[in-house]
């Protein structure tokens, strides 16, 4: 009785105890649960955002020189907000903190060029995007010019001024106009005349003089050597150039009513500024405005490489001469064509100006 008592009584003094631990341990797990409840928000609030990034580029003209001054938008596609920078001297822009994930769309403006958007862009953390060179085409008219005054005295002001055009201030350069649809239609005795004066001008004189030495020291046509073969390759020379463009810039153009110019595009991707320079012995644009078959130049070429069987030496003559002939004219046509339109136009003097 006494061994069972005393365990009652051992019992009842370790039930409390026990008791008592384990609610100071239920209380002290709380309290951690509850610590770290409150601390999980401060460290959530502590966690640094992503890293900005920086959108970069800079902004050209169709000829890759820099345009100053260009207004360029960073806009987010999201939101209505925008950022807005001046291209500096040499066309750059820069917009720093760029948030990531967010779409964006550059929008770049200037004087006198088509506005250029960009496609949705979107930066990782930290990365600088690069856009390059941003190209801007010529602004194009939006509204149609009619011309109130007469269309003859218009075209005789147009043919003036590119009856000044000469590369480097020397060469002659008189058979393109960069009025674009401004251009007036000439007139028969504008055709003949702008003929002529390209046939009689000094420079063109060199010129057949140089091709005349060029021909002399490859010895063709069978003229022989010395100062009579040359002067039989200066005239045989003269011939094909002179033939050629009175039939092809003059007869035929005004037979048929079709423009002998090329007409500089200058604008627009470099795939369509090819496209057109090296069509545009092949299409012409008629003097009803409108593009049509060029027959005036591709039977100039013809034409001319045709009459060649007369003066060239018997030795020479024959379907391959003329065959020959064409093709070199032809070619040097479509040669001529893609300078002007990508390299002649920068060095042009037009009425003391270079455009």
């Amino acid at each position: 009785m006494t061994l069972v008592r005393g365990t009652r009584e051992s019992l009842g003094e370790a039930v409390p105890g026990l008791a008592r631990l384990f609610s100071n341990r239920l209380a002290a797990v709380v309290t951690i649960v509850l610590a770290l409840s409150a601390c999980a928000p401060a460290q959530a609030a502590q966690m640094p955002e992503p890293q900005s990034g920086q959108i970069t580029g800079t902004v050209v003209d169709v000829n890759g020189d820099a345009v100053t001054g260009a207004t360029v938008v960073l806009a987010d596609a999201e939101t209505t907000n925008r950022r807005t920078v001046v291209t500096a001297d040499n066309g750059f822009f820069k917009f720093d903190d760029v948030k990531p994930g967010v779409p964006y769309q550059v929008v770049v403006t200037a004087d006198g060029f088509a506005d250029w958007t960009s496609s949705a862009i979107t930066i990782n953390p930290g990365e600088i995007k690069i856009l390059g060179a941003v190209e801007l085409a010529l602004a194009t008219l939006k509204t149609t010019v009619r011309v109130t005054g007469n269309t003859v005295e218009i075209a005789t002001e147009q043919v003036k001024l590119e009856e000044t055009q000469r590369v480097f201030g020397i060469i002659p350069n008189f058979y393109v106009s960069y009025e674009g649809d401004n251009a007036a239609p000439l007139t028969t005795e504008m055709k003949f005349k702008l003929a002529a004066k390209v046939s009689y001008d000094p420079v063109s004189v060199a010129g057949i003089g140089f091709m005349a030495g060029i021909s002399q020291a490859g010895d063709t046509p069978d003229y022989g050597q010395g100062s009579k073969g040359y002067a039989e390759r200066f005239g045989a020379t003269a011939a094909d150039g002179f033939t050629d463009i009175m039939i092809g810039g003059a007869i035929l153009p005004s037979l048929l009513h079709q423009d002998p110019r090329y007409f500089y595009q200058g604008t627009g991707t470099t795939r369509s500024r090819l496209q057109h320079a090296v069509l545009a012995p092949f299409i012409c644009k008629g003097d009803n405005g409108r593009w049509q078959p060029n027959y005036s130049s591709v039977g100039g070429d013809l034409a001319s490489a045709g009459l060649s069987n007369l003066y060239y030496p018997q030795s020479n003559r024959g379907a391959g001469l003329v065959l020959s002939v064409f093709a070199i004219n032809t070619s040097e046509r479509i040669v001529a064509t893609l300078a002007q339109e990508f390299v002649l136009g920068k060095f042009t003097h037009r009425g003391g100006h270079i455009d």
